[in-house]
């Protein structure tokens, strides 16, 4: 299994822990079997990319991250993404009026020329089977450390996902660092969503192993602007450009504990657009707030 193929069933685990769907339930509410999520979900197939969308759709998540992650895995896996191989020197055709003519002291004796031969096909086989020990045994090792779902069927995943999958800061270190990048954004708490005026989507997270909170959006325009605090530093992120707008954009962290309240502001890309603002409290009951009516 190829490192991105790993970052896309990391992330598929996920995604599922978070969502609390069984097996079963993955079964029931798509095309695909529970012996097939079961392979998909422990890297022993590449799931297709339909199913990457079901599992997105069940979990109430916005695919464009995790569609992004399955074309990198499907090229690596697929061999798409392989550097094509050089090609061959052609050798110069001497004219049709003349032959070629070897100088004898060019040619190498035949004896030597079969003993380098016979050296080189050698020394190529030794390198192949060192390579395939090496990607064999790395193989190997994935499949053993990751736990078999089907053993555990319905039962949860495990707290932590090996290959340093577990959070990588707590507290005061995740303050102003990327959720995604230190393994935060696995299985997070929703405090509270908001959608606002223009129809972007805002969603304020937290993780209890980072001690820490952050915000994201999605459905956005370039020019938007979203700020994160919670009674520290503020956190913002810009839709710098269509990309940005088409998936999941994070904020960066801020530091929470229990009882801590954050608060994150939305600010429209439009000169008229008026900031609008939500706030959560760490600990508190999950809350879905709408954007305030304007008075007519």
């Amino acid at each position: 299994m190829t490192a991105e193929h790993t970052r896309l069933v990391a992330a598929l685990r996920g995604l599922r822990a978070g969502a609390g769907l069984s097996l079963a339930a993955l079964a029931e509410r798509t095309a695909y079997s529970k012996s097939s999520w079961e392979r998909y979900l422990n890297g022993k197939s590449l799931p297709p990319r339909q199913a990457v969308r079901d599992l997105c759709r069940l979990a109430n998540e916005p695919d464009g991250r995790l569609l992004a992650l399955w074309e990198i895995a499907e090229s690596h896996w697929s061999g798409r993404a392989a550097a094509p191989a050089p090609a061959p020197a052609s050798t110069p055709t001497p004219p049709a009026d003349e032959s070629p003519r070897p100088h004898p002291q060019d040619a190498p004796p035949p004896a030597r020329t079969g003993r380098r031969r016979l050296l080189r096909g050698r020394l190529l086989v030794v390198l192949a089977s060192a390579y395939t020990v090496i990607v064999g045994g790395a193989a190997a090792l994935l499949f053993l450390l990751l736990p078999d779902s089907e053993a555990q069927e319905d039962g949860p995943l495990p707290a932590s996902v090996p290959f340093s999958l577990a959070p990588e800061c707590h507290g005061a270190a995740c303050e102003g660092r990327d959720p995604m990048r230190l393994i935060c954004g696995i299985g997070p708490e929703t405090l509270a969503s908001y959608r606002t005026a223009t129809g972007a989507h805002v969603e304020l997270r937290h993780s209890k192993k980072c001690g820490a909170s952050w915000a994201r959006t999605w459905r956005t325009e370039i020019g938007d602007r979203v700020d994160v605090t919670a009674g520290g530093p503020t956190h913002s992120v810009r839709i710098g450009n269509k990309d940005d707008a088409a998936t999941f954009i994070y904020t960066e962290m801020t530091e929470v504990r229990p009882g801590s309240t954050v608060r994150a502001c939305f600010r429209p890309a439009s000169a008229d657009g008026k900031r609008e603002c939500f706030e959560a409290r760490v600990g508190g009951t999950a809350t879905t707030t709408r954007p305030p009516q304007e008075k007519p």
